[in-house]
């Protein structure tokens, strides 16, 4: 399949250090970018398919990203080491400091995502795949893949096959793949949680909403009203509290911060707010607590 990608892009205070290192392939185009980022750099990124960066180095520490505007303020969060977006979603990114990065994009057509994922898994679970996000930042075994497929992006020494299954293999190793029967048992797969897991530590302060929530494992708002307590035995708010305390609990165990300025830190109201829902779910107050953990 002949293709070429389509994509609105455009950045201030970024500049490419090195040539552009790029090779198309049957529905996929692969280009490896080394660039320099300035402090205050932002960039907005929009694709009629989908596709996926990987990144060499961590630059969670000084790039934010965001699906809702370029505000940053709720949605954003930190750059993981790769991402999968979906199709005519949107990306903001924004620089905090100086850096350098290297990263590795591959532009894939949806119909052969399709033809490559279907076959084994189902149509339905290939189209339920395209349309679900993926964020991680623990890359091991797709950086190797990915380092292998760079090489043959720099210096070709194979037949375009061999390059073909290292991007297929990276595709399988991230998108979020479950099958017919996960779906009808009406439960989130452990990849989804994960990501929501993932997501309510990195917003900090920020309450997601269940259309927030939804978007992120890529169902629609109804769908995972229904199974998410199903899944967890809770409501997202509650769920999302059960977090909270959790980051809470460590606070109080590892740091000298106030009581109300742990509450502020987590989005309660105010500190009232957080006592009453630390001691609906622990048992204790939030103070009684921490002075029981440091009399053992």
């Amino acid at each position: 399949m002949s293709f070429w990608h389509s994509m609105i892009w455009r950045t201030e205070g970024i500049r490419v250090v090195s040539p552009v290192r790029w090779r198309q392939f049957d529905g996929l185009v692969s280009v490896l970018w080394e660039a320099e980022s300035q402090a205050g750099a932002n960039g907005y990124y929009l694709a009629e398919d989908p596709r996926i960066m990987i990144f060499f180095n961590d630059v969670s520490s000084q790039v934010r990203i965001s699906n809702r505007g370029d505000n940053f303020l709720g949605d954003s969060r930190p750059m993981p080491r790769a991402v999968y977006i979906p199709a005519g979603v949107p990306m903001w990114t924004s620089s905090r400091s100086m850096h350098r990065f290297s990263h590795l994009n591959l532009h894939i057509h949806k119909n052969r995502l399709l033809r490559f994922l279907a076959p084994s898994v189902g149509a339905s679970a290939a189209q339920a795949a395209l349309r679900r996000p993926v964020e991680i930042q623990d890359i091991a075994a797709v950086q190797a893949l990915a380092d292998l497929l760079v090489g043959e992006i720099s210096s070709p020494s194979k037949h375009p096959l061999y390059a073909e299954n290292l991007a297929g293999s990276i595709i399988a190793g991230l998108l979020d793949i479950s099958g017919e029967d996960e779906k009808a048992s009406g439960r989130l797969t452990t990849a989804q949680m994960n990501k929501l897991t993932s997501r309510v530590e990195a917003l900090g302060d920020y309450r997601m909403s269940v259309a927030d929530m939804a978007a992120i494992v890529g169902l629609s708002e109804s769908w995972f009203g229904n199974v998410f307590k199903q899944t967890t035995g809770q409501t997202p708010l509650q769920w999302q509290h059960v977090k909270r305390v959790d980051f809470a609990k460590r606070l109080l165990l590892e740091s000298d911060v106030t009581i109300a300025g742990i509450a502020a830190q987590l989005g309660f109201s105010d500190q009232a707010h957080f006592t009453k829902v630390f001691r609906q779910i622990v048992g204790e107050t939030p103070a009684a607590w921490r002075r029981l953990q440091q009399g053992r």
